[in-house]
């Protein structure tokens, strides 16, 4: 398919890319693990030596799939957002992989149009299905294509991307092995700028979200990504009572279980009920709780490998059965560091609590987990894929295709 769409690529009519302010480019959601990288860059990119001029009155556009998560959190970080059709083809039947077929050539075809008329200087891609119909069309238009793989191996949207990109950025060296090496920068995953401001200060972190500020007990921390995990969310609350005799709990429940979450909490007792804070959603205050945990309980996504390691935070992970392997390797990869435990998701209703009672009553092996997690920070992530972008705008504008 590439190469048969080589003879029509070429320079087009539309904006000069030699004049006005950079425009900007980010495709990719689908997960808040494939959006928050392209959000940190951005963020990033205001303080990369050099820009601050360059980069008055940047014009960034999200351009994601219809009705993702992309468009509430590219809108919630003030970014113009422009939805497309978009659809998986793998792993599906003919007649659902066929009417995904079309809704990816419809997004093609409003990608196209739409980079005729803003002739964007680069394009950052996070991955997922909706990010391809956007890349082939910046491809075709000779806008260059940095891809950020978040997860340790590719997906097939990487895969074929990686063909059309000027340069892959990877999380891990790992991913060497998957991708073409010439193109191949590894970066780690970039972390955003509100992580930050309670990295360093636990206490402020645990009053931010109501708990103590003296450190009486260990802070556990569970949630499932930014959609839930009902199986994570059931587990934790059929031994709910033995937890909160340990330690203090952080539950973010997702919205879909927020309703029956919300009335378990208030059929504690109050002593247990002032221990357990639990909230449907977390999106700026993320990363207080992150920083104020002792131990987490979440999924394997991309940003495990990034956001845990920043605040050298404890994992037990439970992959998410119903994908492909993504998740199984990024907590593999954890587990073998030292970082980590893993439970399957079948059996997390019998090995959760006692799992937890295990590692919060090892306080030693919880500190040793803590500093093989930390040991394998990359906290300059960000910052580097701005840099690695930053050279892929300034050469299209040297340019002036």
């Amino acid at each position: 398919m590439v190469a048969g769409l080589e003879k029509e690529r070429g320079v087009v009519e539309g904006a000069d890319r030699r004049a006005g302010p950079f425009r900007l480019w980010i495709a990719g959601g689908g997960t808040g693990g494939h959006v928050y990288p392209g959000l940190a860059v951005v963020q990033a990119l205001e303080v990369v030596e050099g820009t601050e001029a360059a980069l008055a009155g940047l014009d960034v556009v999200y351009v994601g799939g219809e009705g993702g998560v992309e468009s509430h959190l590219a809108g919630r970080a003030g970014l113009r957002f422009v939805g497309i059709p978009a659809g998986g083809v793998h792993g599906l039947g003919f007649s659902q992989g066929l009417s995904n077929l079309i809704k990816l050539l419809g997004g093609w075809r409003r990608a196209y149009r739409l980079g005729r008329m803003e002739r964007p200087h680069a394009l950052f891609v996070t991955g997922g299905y909706a990010s391809v119909p956007v890349a082939l069309a910046a491809w075709m238009l000779r806008v260059p294509i940095l891809v950020y793989l978040p997860d340790i191996e590719p997906g097939l949207a990487v895969r074929v991307l990686a063909r059309l990109a000027s340069r892959v950025a990877v999380t891990l060296p790992d991913s060497r092995a998957f991708l073409p090496a010439h193109k191949v920068v590894v970066t780690g995953y970039p972390v955003r700028a509100e992580f930050r401001v309670y990295s360093d200060d636990r206490v402020a972190a645990r009053m931010a979200l109501g708990l103590p500020a003296e450190e009486e007990a260990p802070v556990l921390l569970v949630f499932g990504g930014s959609r839930g995990a009902r199986s994570i969310n059931r587990a934790l609350v059929a031994g709910l009572t033995d937890v909160l005799a340990l330690a203090e709990v952080i539950h973010v429940s997702g919205e879909l279980d927020w309703p029956w979450v919300s009335a378990q909490r208030s059929a504690l007792p109050v002593s247990l009920q002032a221990r357990y804070h639990a909230f449907p959603y977390l999106h700026d205050e993320m990363g207080a709780a992150l920083a104020a945990a002792d131990l987490v309980v979440c999924r394997a996504g991309a940003s495990t490998l990034g956001e845990l390691p920043f605040f050298g935070l404890p994992a037990v992970l439970v992959p998410y059965p119903h994908a492909w392997r993504y998740q199984r390797v990024n907590a593999e990869w954890l587990v073998e560091r030292g970082a980590a435990v893993a439970l399957e998701d079948a059996h997390l209703s019998d090995a959760l609590t006692g799992t937890v009672e295990r590692l919060l009553r090892d306080r030693k092996g919880l500190k040793e987990m803590s500093d093989h997690m930390r040991a394998l920070a990359r906290p300059d992530a960000a910052q580097r894929l701005a840099e690695e972008l930053w050279q892929l705008m300034q050469g299209t504008r040297g340019g002036g295709t």
